[in-house]
């Protein structure tokens, strides 16, 4: 039997979709809560900084980020091949590498917390 690289590929792209589901209705109420001008006081710059400051929120971080955007890459890869982009390779390349540059960023940026 041939062995497939399809695990590789599927596995972040379900943890990130199944994060990101989690995540977006939790971020879009908090946004909302802002909004209103009801700023929980976990929510404040001070409370976000020094959680972000800890190593381990930091790691988590990184870990959210790269689960969103190569489950967004995968997505974008599979809906190109859907409307006739058949240079699956080129398209492959190209989505992951944004995905993976994305990630280096947000390594950037947590660092610098």
């Amino acid at each position: 039997m041939a062995k497939s690289n399809k695990p590789i590929v599927w596995g972040p792209f379900a943890a990130g979709g199944t994060l990101t589901a989690f995540l977006t209705p939790a971020l879009m109420l908090l946004t909302l809560l802002v909004a209103l001008g009801s700023v929980p006081e976990l929510l404040t710059y001070a409370s976000l900084r020094a959680f972000a400051s800890h190593w381990l929120a930091k790691a988590a971080i990184v870990v959210v980020v790269f689960l969103s955007l190569w489950s967004a890459a995968h997505r974008l890869r599979i809906t190109a091949y859907d409307l006739g982009l058949r240079a699956d390779i080129p398209v492959a390349v190209v989505v992951y590498a944004v995905a993976l540059a994305g990630t280096a960023a947000s390594v950037v940026y947590v660092l610098r917390i």
